[in-house]
């Protein structure tokens, strides 16, 4: 049988019972990393020949893979951190799978963003995983397109090095939308930072992120109806600051917070 294997995005103890077992009567485990997975293993006292199966080699280690299984092999896949497929490698493994009828599984547990949008605090009762945007701008910037008038939360995948320009690229298509920043998911020092677009993330970016924004406002939302005051007052109201009553009013209109701002003078 061969098994996809959900292994710990931070803290090592995030491993299920069932993938602790799977891994233990793995005849073999195809892994992302063979030095990290190793890590994951020898904190469990878990001794199994390993190979690498990565983005570069998916198609030669699916044929290993079927051989394997062809000779009545148990096989575990593993990526580094999380549920393999889900932006990591694996993909191109399932389809081969499907394609010679060979059998699999999914040993489930940890994952990344569903850990964020429960940190995020952003609508969570429907939503859409975008993971890594493209590295290029324009074909960043037609993806983000196709989602600018959808009424879901979405959840980004974003290395540290392309947070800003991201964050950037989500502005100029989204307009003012509120998000959240996550990182260290599960570790010492997991945090979870709310933001608006327009201003983007301070701070120095470290660790892997996932960055949470709320979907675009609904046509049908009745406060868009309201006249610009009446609808910052109608937060104020509600116990809500001037200040984010102003910022909840314009990520409803999906406009800067700068373009409400006038109609706050004279609001207390």
């Amino acid at each position: 049988m061969i098994y996809f294997v959900a292994t710990p995005i931070g803290n090592l103890k995030d491993i299920t019972l069932r993938a602790i077992e799977t891994l233990r009567a793995a005849d073999v485990i195809f892994c992302e990393d063979t030095r990290h997975t190793l890590k994951l293993l020898n904190a469990y006292e878990i001794r199994k020949p390993l190979v690498a199966c990565h983005k570069f080699n998916e198609r030669e280690a699916a044929e290993k893979i079927l051989a394997a299984d062809r000779e009545g092999k148990e096989v575990a896949i593993v990526s580094d951190a999380g549920m393999p497929v889900i932006s990591d490698p694996g993909g191109a493994v399932c389809a081969a799978l499907k394609e010679a009828g060979a059998a699999y599984t999914v040993i489930p547990g940890a994952n990344a963003f569903l850990s964020a949008l429960v940190l995020s605090a952003l609508p969570a009762e429907r939503f859409a995983f975008i993971g890594f945007l493209p590295d290029k701008e324009g074909q960043r910037r037609a993806l983000l397109e196709r989602y600018k008038d959808v009424d879901l939360t979405l959840c980004f995948h974003v290395a540290p090095q392309d947070v800003d320009r991201h964050i950037s690229s989500m502005y100029a298509v989204f307009g003012e939308r509120r998000a959240c920043a996550v990182r260290e998911i599960t570790k010492l020092h997991e945090e979870a930072v709310s933001f608006n677009l327009s201003e983007g993330l301070p701070a120095e970016k470290r660790g892997e992120y996932v960055i949470v924004v709320e979907g675009a406002a609904s046509a049908e939302n009745p406060l868009n109806a309201l006249s610009e005051t009446e609808h910052i007052r109608h937060y104020m109201e509600e116990g809500l600051s001037k200040k984010d009553a102003l910022k909840r009013a314009a990520a409803d209109r999906g406009v800067p917070k700068s373009a409400l701002y006038p109609f706050t003078v004279g609001l207390e």
